[in-house]
């Protein structure tokens, strides 16, 4: 089987390549590399360096290449420079993915699995949060994300092609070999901010609010370790393969982590006092996040396999250690 991995040289995308890669199958990558690292890209995959915007360059790599099912991680994804350039998030997430599907069904290739977000509920009316729940995306990265679910929705109606979109939060971790993880700049995520601190790339870490009703008061979120992550969008190309219909799946760790013991944890696993200040909430985070994946454990046969955060936090630090300046030269 070949799969073509958009976003293959991005956080999730080049972890999913590993697992694929270690799974036995035929691996293509897609990236522009305006997020994703050419140091990330797998050696045993193809990789084409190119914008999926570009339908001519799109259409090359159908033409030159069998693809039989389609992994798509090519997306913006900060939610604060979706609010303040919106026109750059359907740019890239909508009119990209326009021009994909085109593609797609130009060369009937007919399968593709999707890395889409919980941001598309937006405020969670009830936590754990199901697939069957209101979507109300309070972000434009989140309306992006939706608008395309809605977008194979529809191309899937009109010319069979099926689909599996797969909703979550907050991946973390990094791949066990230490040799990719995660590298964001500006980065914006909580494990490596904290870790940043124990590395001596910043004094201490910033706890957003402490007076949400949780039990210490900091935010709870859903962590799952990206390893996790990637297996689930590779039984979801499994799932298309069988010949099944177009799906959605939650996947999340069901129990959540406050902001205090995700960081209690990591001064566990590095041994580091990591001093936390305070500050005034941001707006627009809710108290709790946290998805139901009971449905993608069913059908699709989904088990976490790495759920302790001082597990997943450790193979993060194993990363960031070794890597202090994420793939640039340290």
């Amino acid at each position: 089987m070949t799969v073509l991995v958009l976003g293959g040289a991005g956080y999730i995308g080049s972890h999913t390549v590993y697992e694929l890669i270690d799974q036995g199958q035929d691996v293509v990558i897609v990236d522009n590399l305006e997020t994703g690292y050419k140091e990330a890209v797998h050696p045993k995959a193809r990789f084409y360096q190119g914008d999926i915007r570009n339908r001519a360059f799109i259409d090359g790599v159908f033409d030159q290449e069998k693809i039989d099912a389609v992994i798509h991680f090519a997306a913006n994804s900060l939610v604060g420079e979706s609010m303040t350039n919106p026109l750059k998030y359907y740019d890239n997430n909508l009119n990209g993915t326009k021009v994909l599907l085109e593609s797609m069904v130009a060369h009937d290739v007919k399968k593709i699995v999707f890395s889409s977000t919980a941001a598309t509920y937006g405020e969670p009316e009830k936590v754990p949060i199901l697939e069957t729940d209101r979507t109300e995306p309070t972000n434009t990265y989140g309306e992006t994300k939706l608008s395309m679910e809605k977008m194979f929705k529809w191309v899937d109606k009109a010319h069979g092609l099926r689909y599996v979109s797969l909703r979550y939060f907050n991946a973390c971790g990094a791949h066990k070999s230490g040799n990719i993880g995660e590298a964001h700049n500006p980065e914006s995520h909580l494990i490596p901010l904290i870790l940043q601190v124990p590395n001596g790339k910043r004094e201490s870490i910033s706890i957003y609010g402490d007076d949400y009703d949780t039990k210490d008061g900091t935010c709870i979120r859903d962590y799952i370790h990206v390893t996790d992550l990637a297996s689930a969008h590779i039984l979801a190309v499994k799932y298309l393969m069988e010949g099944k219909e177009s799906n959605i799946f939650n996947l999340g760790n069901g129990v959540g982590f406050t902001v205090n013991e995700v960081i209690d944890a990591a001064r566990k696993v590095t041994n580091s006092s990591i001093p936390a200040v305070i500050t005034p909430r941001r707006a627009g985070d809710p108290a709790k996040l946290i998805a139901s994946s009971e449905k993608a454990k069913t059908i699709l046969g989904w088990k976490p396999q790495h759920e302790d955060i001082e597990e997943i936090i450790s193979s993060a630090w194993k990363w960031h250690k070794s890597h202090p300046n994420g793939y640039k030269s340290n």
